[in-house]
């Protein structure tokens, strides 16, 4: 169908425009007299060409935010995507915003709307969106929406700001260390000739690993780039992301922390997901799907398949070996007293703050392990070159 570009007035005079794909002009014109809209003018346009990206989760909080606000406050929600069609700083969500309002005018359901566009809202948020839309609560759905992502978004910068540090300071011991042996040494090595004699062993090492990484550096680059691509398709593979995601929770110090944040965010999901009245067997299939890790994934599935014959949620998630036994009592208490979604938003809470004080404890832990494995290096270095140096002074001095 082709599109059109439309120019019209409200019944307070103010200007509206948008973009509708339609059969003809005629139908586009009816369409907007149903709406209450006295047309301006109409005139046919090439189809925006949309190419389907994810979207911040920041952006996604303030638009779902201000959806819930505006829908709250009495406005019909195909206005409601038009404004916000209008005010929305990321250009994509913009576009897709509007797309969104179209589809809802031409009679699409939401929820139906949103599932065009997968990229920018995951099946949590259709969900979400159609257990809103049955229960005729979409505003409080999606308040509850907002808060869900916003604690989501906040979890992730905790992680975040603790892998930052550790990162930053090998990559820069590891160009520092780089830089010295590549630029550094040869120079003394040059000096080291002109004195002559037999050099410590110490300084014969690194002068050994100096003209190993000079003479076969474009080769050592393009073996790690190799590694690197190879390391890359095996974990975008089923088996290489399992495995992968396995090793991940078996890392030292750092895999509690990745399981502390995959049980708050289990527990928040599914909590969000039964609170705004979605299914507890499709729920549970949506918190697998974005868990994050395979791991975590396969035990819910497992679990899913179980309940389904009849069990409760806690036995499965149990015999998984994935989850502390506290959260699954949790849970076991939370469906035989009816408040499992209370329960799950508790254990949320707790494992929020357990990783927070991971976080804390963890920058506290690495800054020293870090200097101490950075000034060894570097120190090491040093200390070798200037064995040579020290030993010619003696000589000089007797």
């Amino acid at each position: 169908m082709p599109n059109y570009k439309y120019v019209a007035k409200d019944k307070t005079g103010k200007n509206v425009s948008g973009l509708a794909e339609m059969p003809d002009e005629v139908s586009l014109i009816d369409r907007l007299h149903r709406q209450e809209l006295l047309v301006v003018s109409i005139h046919q346009t090439k189809a925006p060409k949309l190419q389907a990206r994810s979207v911040k989760l920041d952006e996604l909080v303030i638009f779902c935010r201000q959806l819930a606000t505006m829908i709250d406050s009495g406005i019909p929600l195909a206005q409601t995507l038009s404004i916000l069609a209008e005010q929305t700083e990321d250009k994509y969500l913009s576009e897709v915003t509007a797309k969104t309002r179209q589809d809802i005018e031409e009679g699409l359901s939401f929820s139906e709307a949103l599932k065009k566009h997968q990229k920018v809202f995951s099946g949590l948020f259709i969900s979400m969106v159609r257990a809103g839309e049955v229960s005729g609560q979409l505003d409080e759905v999606l308040d509850r929406l907002a808060t869900y992502l916003e604690k989501v978004s906040v979890l992730k910068r905790k992680v975040r700001s603790s892998l930052i540090y550790p990162v930053v300071v090998i990559s820069m011991a590891i160009l520092i260390t780089t830089f010295l042996l590549i630029k550094v040494v040869p120079t003394f090595k040059a000096i080291f000739v002109t004195l002559g004699g037999r050099l410590p062993l110490p300084t014969r090492i690194l002068i050994g690993i100096s003209d190993g990484i000079r003479s076969s550096f474009l080769y050592i680059v393009i073996i790690l780039v190799i590694l690197g691509i190879i390391i890359q398709r095996y974990v975008s593979t089923e088996k290489g992301r399992y495995n992968f995601d396995k090793m991940l929770l078996k890392v030292p110090i750092f895999g509690q922390l990745f399981r502390k944040v995959a049980v708050a965010k289990f527990s928040r999901t599914l909590s969000t997901l039964v609170k705004s009245g979605v299914p507890i067997i499709d729920s549970l299939e949506i918190v697998g799907k974005t868990s994050g890790n395979k791991i975590i994934e396969q035990a819910i599935i497992q679990a899913t398949s179980s309940i389904k014959e009849g069990e409760p949620i806690a036995e499965p998630l149990a015999r998984g070996n994935i989850f502390p036994p506290m959260v699954v009592r949790m849970i076991s208490v939370g469906e035989q007293t009816g408040h499992l979604e209370k329960m799950l938003s508790k254990i949320a809470d707790f494992y929020e703050e357990q990783v927070d004080a991971a976080v804390s404890a963890l920058t506290s832990l690495i800054e020293p392990v870090v200097i101490v494995l950075l000034g060894t290096i570097i120190g090491g270095i040093v200390i070798s070159l200037f064995l040579p140096i020290f030993s010619v002074l003696e000589l000089i001095g007797h």
